[in-house]
Formats: C-alpha cells, structure tokens, sequence
C-alpha cells in the first residue's frame, strides 16, 4: 500500500512523495545530500549522520539490498533518508533482505519518489536547513521543520559514543602494540583497518587523557563523529592532555578537535561533503587522492598560524583536509581513509600511523617532530 506524504523544508520548499522504512507521522533533522553510487547501507549506518536526513543524489536505491556484515556501527543514528526511486526488488548473493526491510527494522523513516535532483540544487545554493517528512498535513510538517534546531550547538557525540570500553583484537596474534581509539562514533571498518597494527581498545568520548595514558598506548586515533566539535569541550581537553605524550591520529570530527586542541577554530560549511568522490590535494607529495567524506564542520586553515601545517587542501573549494601539528607526532585528515564506502586513495595514512608509533620513544610514548 502507497502512504503519500510530503517532505518540508524549513524554507517552506515542498516535496511531495510516499512514505517508505518505519511507520512515523513526522521525522525532522537536518537535511543533507550524499553523492555515492553504491553503499547506501555503509552511509545509513555511519553515526557522524546523526541528526541528520540523508537524500540520495544517485537516483535508484536499494537494488542490491542489505546484509549483516555492511553495517557501520551498532545500529542506525540518523533521522530518514530521501530517495528517488526505491527498488522494490534486490538481487545479490550477500543480501539477507531488502533496504526498506532494513529501515523497518533499525526504525528509521523514509521518503522516496522525491524529485532530488531539485532538493539538491536548493540545498547546493542555500545551505544545509532543517526540514520534516511524512504523513501530516503540510503546514504541520512546517511547523516541526522550523523547530528543528539542526546540528548547530548540539552534541551529538554524546547520543552516539559507547557507553563502555571494549577490545578489537589484532589481526596478527603476536602483534603487541597497543592503540587507543576514542569513540566520538567510530565506523566498524576504522577498527577493522587500525587492528591491522596492533590491538584496539575502545574508549567512551568522554574518557580522560589520563585513563587513556595509563593504559599504555603506543597511539592514540581519535575517530569521525557527527556535529559541531565546539559542543564537546571535554574531547578537546582530553586532547590536550594527549598531545606530547603519544602519537595521534585522527579523522573527520577528530581532526577537528585536534585542530581546536592546538587553538585553531572551525567553521560550518553550506552544505558539507557528503560522498565518495572528493578530490584532495597531497600537498607534500603533490598527489590528487579521490575521498569518501561526510562532514559539515571543518579546521579555519587561517586560524592555525605556527601551531600547524595544513598538509591537505579539497580542490572543490578550499577546505582543510589535513594538518600535521608542529614539532609533534601527531597530525589528522578531514576525510575518510577507510572508505566503506568510497575509494581507497588516502589508505596509506593508517600505515603513516604506524610507522609514527614505531617512531616514538620509549621513554617519553613521543618524539618531537613531524610524520
């Protein structure tokens, strides 16, 4: 059965369509367009969409289904999607079941038959707004679209992070280095990549810099998340804390608390990077690497002054994809290394990580200078 429904933007655009996923009379959150061609389930499941609505700009999704193994995290922390064209019938060898199957069961809401071709040009040119979708009536819809308050302000790691500590063991038995990773909503595949150097323990947001010294790390990764890094002053001090201690790597919102950590300011972009084919320049190496990013915040480059050196540079309009801390072992990428989904061009900053432990001395877990 077709339940028609409406999706409202707090501009009062409106887009008519029908209801799909959980049975919900009004979903509201943030409303941002992603780029992929493949790996709805990956981007459905990344936490840093917490808050957030999801509109598909590929225009047929759900064709070859879902399974247990694609999933990015424990469950699901964004607030619906928006899709065009949402296949009624999967067909793949690792599907267990179909995408709109799969949004029943996390209990996240949907809206497909949308024209997102027009959402997208409008969200392009204005900006990422708040919006609301489903059943009610449109001027209702409008209502709760204007009284979602965003992403602005919010901490959102707070609703995403693990509530306790636990272990990734290492893909190599005899492998005894130890690495830290704080949760600010980790993706599954980052422990994957990070277990291939060592053991993983896990860490809640909110943990210390000195739990986290006294468990003996020999790095520290500081992982993506979703939000405004300035809502979570307790992740920068812990990072103070950190730096000079042990080597760091961080990525997305990790690398924008380290960036606040070492002074500098973010800023909200209009409407963020959200995909899977993001040029970035290597500015060391003078290489162009094609990323998977999802962020709406990024590192003020003119705020980092002599604390930092901006390594990475987004070739579509300037932002700062990277920075390595002066006279530290510790440095940070905007996007994504690990994919899922997404190319595997940056892949080699996790090896850059571990080649920094092997660095640090002994005595101190940190070496001064650069990678």
């Amino acid at each position: 059965m077709i339940l028609e429904g409406a999706l409202v933007l707090a501009d009062g655009s409106v887009f008519e369509g029908e209801l799909l996923g959980a049975d919900r009379t009004v979903a509201t959150g943030e409303v941002v367009f992603n780029t992929v061609l493949s790996g709805y389930q990956e981007v459905i499941t990344d936490p840093s969409y917490a808050g957030q609505i999801i509109t598909f700009t590929t225009p047929h999704i759900g064709n070859y289904g879902t399974n247990a193994v694609d999933f990015e995290s424990r469950g699901t922390f964004c607030r619906g999607i928006v899709v065009r064209e949402l296949a009624r019938r999967h067909s793949n060898h690792r599907a267990d079941t179909s995408l709109d199957a799969m949004l029943r069961q996390q209990d996240v809401p949907g809206i497909g038959g949308i024209d997102t071709r027009r959402l997208t040009r409008l969200l392009r040119d204005t900006g990422a707004m708040p919006g609301a979708f489903g059943s009610l009536p449109e001027a209702e819809l409008l209502a709760a679209a204007t009284a979602e308050p965003g992403t602005d302000g919010v901490d959102l790691v707070d609703q995403v992070t693990i509530p306790d500590a636990y272990t990734i063991a290492a893909l190599d038995p005899g492998n005894r280095t130890r690495i830290v990773a704080v949760d600010y909503g980790m993706k599954r595949n980052i422990g994957v990549n990070l277990s291939r150097f060592g053991t993983v323990e896990v860490v809640p947001a909110a943990t210390t810099a000195a739990d986290i010294l006294a468990r003996g790390p020999d790095g520290v990764f500081l992982s993506n998340g979703p939000g405004d890094p300035a809502t979570v002053p307790y992740a920068v001090d812990t990072i103070t804390g950190l730096l000079g201690n042990v080597p760091i790597f961080g990525i997305c919102l990790g690398h924008q608390l380290l960036g606040r950590a070492i002074g500098a300011g973010t800023v909200k972009l209009p409407f963020g990077h959200h995909g899977g084919n993001h040029p970035v320049k290597n500015l060391a190496t003078g290489k162009v690497e094609i990323t998977s990013q999802n962020h709406n915040f990024a590192v003020d480059p003119d705020s980092l002054g002599d604390r930092a050196t901006m390594t990475h540079v987004n070739l579509n309009d300037g932002v700062c994809e990277g920075l390595q801390v002066a006279g530290e072992l510790a440095f940070s990428v905007q996007h994504h290394p690990e994919a899922n989904p997404g190319p595997h061009d940056s892949h080699y900053l996790f090896d850059e990580f571990a080649a920094m432990m092997r660095r640090a001395t002994p005595a101190t877990g940190n070496s001064k200078g650069g990678r």
